[in-house]
């Protein structure tokens, strides 16, 4: 997705100007799309179908800044294609980590784990919140320029955009919820404990959007 991303960018200026009836209608479908791809992650069972959902769910975010064609616009789709891109393998990486003791995906069938792994749960949630794009992450710096260029470029924009945050942050908080609240099943009682490796795993993809947000110009400042 986010190589698909990248080669937008590049191949959108030999394109540029758009014309206008063409660009329009691929405009409304990335928009639409947000929406869509938003809901189904509310109706998933499978944990990493959701993670996989929510990726293309940014990736409308992205396409409809590229096309509108400006610094702004770019700049966001870039800072959220890095964002996103270590957000995703996190949120991916954890998915494993669970698999890997439970054996299924089933969101119904893994709660509670939160009793078993509470440093691991405590990753669930940072992650989970930087999949929010809550602040001081990049990932919200990426979203305000997205958000504003459409804004700029049409004012019915911010409808849509807005209503996708609001549900890309239900779903963040139902996966987050779903996995590692309530109570664990009498199935899963004894687990294998965590590893190192996979705490600084998840190290070496938080870092990275933290400090991001101190000097953002090392992604964004290449369209400004």
């Amino acid at each position: 997705l986010k190589l698909g991303g990248y080669g937008l960018i590049r191949i959108s200026p030999v394109l540029n100007p758009h014309p206008q009836n063409l660009m329009f209608p691929i405009l409304i479908l990335a928009l639409w799309g947000i929406l869509m791809t938003s809901s189904i992650c509310l109706r998933q069972t499978d944990l990493k179908a959701l993670i996989a959902y929510s990726s293309v769910s940014h990736m409308g975010l992205v396409t409809a800044a590229i096309i509108v064609q400006t610094p702004w616009g770019l700049t966001g789709a870039m800072t959220l294609m890095i964002a996103h891109g270590l957000t995703s393998s996190a949120l991916f990486a954890l998915a494993n980590t669970n698999y890997e003791r439970t054996h299924t995906r089933t969101l119904l069938l893994v709660r509670g784990l939160q009793l078993a792994f509470p440093l691991m749960s405590t990753w669930w949630l940072l992650i989970n919140l930087t999949n929010m794009a809550m602040p001081p992450t990049i990932n919200l710096l990426g979203e305000l320029f997205i958000i504003s260029a459409l804004f700029n470029w049409s004012t019915p924009t911010i409808i849509i955009t807005g209503i996708g945050t609001l549900i890309t942050a239900t779903y963040s908080l139902y996966m987050f919820l779903m996995t590692q609240r309530g109570s664990i099943s009498t199935q899963f009682r004894l687990l294998p404990p965590t590893h190192t490796r996979e705490h600084l795993n998840l190290i070496l993809h938080l870092l990275p959007l933290g400090l991001l947000i101190m000097k953002p110009a090392l992604i964004s400042g290449l369209f400004t």
